[in-house]
């Protein structure tokens, strides 16, 4: 994802220890055992009669025992808490990981060495061309109707300010629409946007099309109210894109409560101005790396249920929650496989994506790579939504593949994450499923 505050803000309200890592484990233990017995296209018992559903459901209910050991494993046992004691080891040695940096490499060398360290199969780097942008020296200041320091993080990939900075007016804008309608006062101001936060899914279009959207009515910057439903004065980063034939402007998000008084000062007929300095820089291309794991499976090693997480960052937090945990748990769905000595049918791979901020750069190069052997793919899942309490499980396939799915989540009784619900998504699964392979992410519904 590409929805990261400063790093003060993400250390906020966080659970017990013990919570965090009960909820990470339970919601994979789906994954982690049942997936590769079940997942595979052909749902025959000997290769040559069709199995009716009801054989499956049956089987999908004779798996309960193994199902209590990877909970009672992942709860109780010598595994409770052990996903997070990695990611916070692996948080505090490398820091942050911004792809084309330098902590992105050592990053994945350990990666790479804690795998193999762990036992599992098939460890191995895949290469990957990933962008290199650094944001540089940032600073912006309110000049009137009063001095207020702005908080901003500059979106990758933007531009630069002249070296002595933008000072402009601003013009305030709740919407796209306002924007365009409004295009003959933007001419040469920047540009904040006041967008109202709907859903992270259609509020970010504002942040990725922000900058485009103001160069196109002559605007000499933009800055976007963070992609957020609430705020402590913390923007959020992310990355933008721009578009061929439209002047590339300096673009940055800045945080709630300053959209929000710049917004009530433009209502009242206020001028405003504000200066906008940015160093940002843009670099050729960096040599980088997909980090892959397997347990091989014992009947049907060429098919492949994959499980994965994004192992880059943004450079102001330590990617813990985005996208460290989903990373780690996807390695916990592994190694708790491992530790209880199960062999699935079918392979079970892990890959923690690299450059996913930049949009799924990693996953688009592994797609490329191995979709020649698309059939071998039965299902593929990322995290990356979040490492707290699912609501349950978005999936993404054919009536008969669900209905396999609601019998497998059903095992999950004993926790309370049942639920399946509709349309997964995730930037680095999303080039599978539009080939239509499987897909599966948790969900998570407002409490």
């Amino acid at each position: 994802m590409c929805m990261f505050p400063a790093s003060h803000a993400a250390q906020a309200s966080r659970p017990s220890v013990e919570k965090r890592e009960k909820m990470k484990y339970l919601s994979l233990i789906f994954f982690m055992s049942l997936l590769p017995q079940y997942a595979g296209k052909s749902l025959s018992g000997d290769g040559s009669h069709p199995k009716t559903f009801e054989d499956i459901k049956n089987e999908i209910a004779g798996y309960s025992d193994i199902a209590k050991a990877i909970i009672d494993l992942a709860v109780h046992g010598k595994a409770q808490n052990r996903s997070y004691e990695r990611l916070a080891v692996f948080a505090d040695t490398v820091g942050p990981r911004l792809s084309g940096l330098k902590n992105l490499d050592a990053a994945i060398k350990y990666m790479f060495s804690a795998l193999q360290k762990d036992g599992l199969e098939n460890v191995h780097l895949e290469p990957v061309k990933v962008p290199h942008w650094e944001r540089g020296e940032e600073f912006a200041m309110m000049l009137e109707p009063r001095n207020h320091s702005i908080a901003i993080l500059g979106l990758g990939s933007s531009v630069a300010t002249p070296p002595e900075g933008i000072t402009a007016e601003v013009i305030v804008v709740a919407s796209f629409d306002e924007l365009h309608r409004r295009a003959q006062e933007a001419k040469g101001k920047i540009v904040v946007y006041n967008q109202p936060f709907v859903s992270y899914g259609e509020t970010v279009r504002y942040r990725s099309q922000g900058a485009v959207e103001a160069a196109k009515v002559g605007a000499v910057a933009s800055l976007i109210r963070s992609i957020a439903s609430f705020s402590i004065d913390s923007p959020h980063t992310g990355w933008q894109s721009y578009q061929s034939g439209i002047p590339r402007i300096p673009t940055a998000c800045i945080s709630v409560e300053d959209a929000e008084m710049m917004s009530r000062m433009s209502l009242r007929g206020t001028k405003i101005v504000v200066y906008l300095k940015m160093g940002a820089r843009t670099y050729p291309d960096s040599p980088s790396f997909n980090t892959v794991a397997e347990i091989v499976g014992n009947k049907y090693p060429e098919q492949i249920v994959l499980v994965s997480g994004h192992l880059d960052s943004w450079d102001v937090g330590q990617g813990a929650m985005d996208d460290g945990g989903g990373a780690f748990i996807s390695w916990e769905a592994l190694s708790l496989i491992k530790d209880l000595g199960l062999r699935p049918k079918r392979t079970l791979r892990m890959v923690l994506w690299t450059g996913e901020e930049q949009g799924g750069v990693g996953a688009e190069q592994y797609y490329q790579l191995h979709k020649e052997n698309i059939s071998n793919f039965d299902i593929v899942m990322e995290s990356d939504e979040g490492t707290f309490k699912p609501s349950g499980l978005a999936f993404t396939g054919n009536a008969k593949a669900r209905d396999i799915i609601r019998e497998i989540m059903a095992l999950l009784l004993p926790i309370n994450i049942t639920d399946v619900f509709d349309n997964a998504d995730g930037t680095d699964i999303n080039y599978w499923m539009r080939d239509g392979v499987p897909g599966a992410a948790f969900l998570y519904l407002p409490s």
